[in-house]
Formats: structure tokens, sequence, C-alpha cells
């Protein structure tokens, strides 16, 4: 065999670890992905039965039914126009209340969202103080400057 078709042999080999490294890594990075749906497009049929995904919406007021003595609480997750029920057992985030935007992570079963977690949204308009106070304009003090 010349070197010529050595060296040849060596870069297809090279080429075809780097297209299967890529390949494995992409299938290992889709297979992580939770995307995102709306209630309308979980009623619509658009979300997957058998894999984990994210929910989000409004949290609609009077929906909130927690079990006596367990940590079990349903409730009912819209984005006026359609709603999907969600039931989640463990601790509720602090900022989680009813008519406030959350996001769940989980799957479908037996038409109801079986949630693995729950993430409160704040308000859009909520500012860290630290950023508040550095965004301030300073206040001239009288005699300062010239």
């Amino acid at each position: 065999m010349t070197p010529r078709r050595k060296r040849l042999y060596a870069l297809i080999a090279i080429v075809a670890g780097v297209a299967v490294s890529a390949a494995i890594a992409l299938k290992a990075f889709n297979n992580n992905m939770l995307y995102f749906y709306d209630p309308s497009q979980v009623a619509a049929g658009v979300a997957p039965l058998h894999k984990t995904f994210r929910v989000g919406g409004m949290v609609t007021k009077g929906s909130v039914v927690r079990a006596p003595g367990s940590l079990e609480v349903r409730f009912v997750v819209t984005d006026f126009q359609h709603s999907v029920t969600v039931s989640y057992s463990g601790l509720l985030p602090d900022l989680f209340r009813e008519g406030q935007g959350i996001i769940a992570h989980g799957h479908l079963k037996d038409g109801m969202f079986m949630a693995d977690e729950v993430l409160a949204k704040h308000d859009e308009k909520y500012m860290p103080p630290e950023v508040a106070k550095s965004l301030k304009p300073p206040v001239a003090r009288p005699g300062a400057g010239t």
C-alpha cells in the first residue's frame, strides 16, 4: 500500500469518526431538550404524549385545590383560549399564586399534565433593588461642584 493511499484511509477514518461523534452529540442534545407548549397547543394535540416538556400560562383564579394532609396540589393553567389541568406533588415556589404566570415541567398522563417541577414567573416590571438603585440619577448636593 502506498503512502498516499494510507493517508487517504486515515483521512476517511477521521472524517467518519467526526461524523459519528457529531451524530451522537446531536442525538443526546435533542433528547435533553425541553420544548415549551402553551395550553392551546396541548389542547390541539401538538404536545408529545410520552415525552417531558414545559407548559406555561396563567393560573386560573379559584382553580388551586390542595389535598388535605399532603403536598398534592391541582390547578388549571390557561392562555385565555384553552386550559390544562396540572397536578403537582411538592413545595410550590413562594411566588406561586392564582392569576400569576407559571411554567411547569412534566408530561401528559390521561389528559392531565403531571408536573415534576413548577416555576413561578415574576412580574415583568420587577427589578432587583441593586439594579434599580444603580439606575437612579445621582442626587445633586447643594454646594458640591461648580
